[in-house]
């Protein structure tokens, strides 16, 4: 018969709850998850990230790169399918994908097609209308030269903005009540409303990666106009990659 003394080590043994063999084995268990979510949450950033679209292989040292993109009122793909967003024409296979890290050349005269299908809106910074840093600070809309848009007067839907270099072009907007309005790209220049904006600028002699991204009012419904697709890869900011 088992005494109520002898049950007394017992009880504290109890009592004092997991052994130093347990706790151990409980905290190694909560470093390996931890571990786990880290590596998992790396993943997925990774095979989220866009891919890069090279302007440098295959170009010849001295010659002009001819850039085509286009901005949609909704990209169509990736995590935001209705957020606005940009597309780049590869210029190996001249497929559109849906990316902002753009690989050019340093040193490199760069001429930029922009084929514009959304729709636009006053800027609410009316500095946003002057084109800057481009080839004689101008660009042309649909084959007129201009060097800054009212956008009260003509709604702006982008601004391609590349603040290290000092590059500004307004882009003006579309009617959505005109025939042909494209809802979401990759939209057809060929067949669907667009302006198409041209401009040339010259990347620097130094290797870097040149952030930009549209400015007020493509970030409209976000804090300052500058959340959403404005701040996100694949959207409306990206990178210019200068590489030697």
């Amino acid at each position: 018969m088992v005494t109520r003394k002898q049950l007394q080590p017992v009880v504290r043994r109890e009592e004092r709850g997991l052994s130093r063999s347990g706790r151990i084995a409980v905290v190694l268990g909560l470093f390996a998850v931890v571990v786990f979510l880290a590596v998992f949450a790396a993943m997925a950033f990774v095979a989220t990230e866009p891919p890069t679209v090279s302007f440098i292989k295959g170009h010849k040292a001295g010659s002009a790169v001819h850039l085509v993109a286009q901005t949609d009122g909704a990209g169509g793909t990736g995590i935001h399918p209705t957020w606005v967003s940009y597309q780049v024409k590869t210029p190996q296979s001249g497929k559109w994908v849906h990316t902002t890290l753009w690989q050019l050349p340093t040193n490199t005269r760069i001429d930029v097609t922009i084929y514009q299908f959304d729709s636009g809106g006053p800027l609410r910074n009316q500095q946003w209308g002057r084109v800057t840093g481009t080839t004689g600070n101008a660009a042309t809309l649909t084959g007129t030269t201009f060097t800054v848009l009212n956008s009260y007067k003509r709604p702006v839907g982008h601004t391609f903005s590349v603040a290290a270099l000092g590059i500004n072009v307004p882009l003006a907007g579309v009617k959505t009540t005109e025939k042909g309005f494209c809802q979401s790209g990759p939209c057809n220049p060929g067949t669907q409303l667009h302006h198409t904006v041209t401009f040339s600028f010259k990347t620097p002699k130094t290797p870097g990666n040149y952030r930009f991204q549209c400015f007020i009012p493509c970030g409209a419904g976000h804090y300052a106009g500058n959340g959403g697709p404005m701040q996100t890869l694949g959207f409306m900011g990206g990178f210019l990659e200068v590489q030697a």
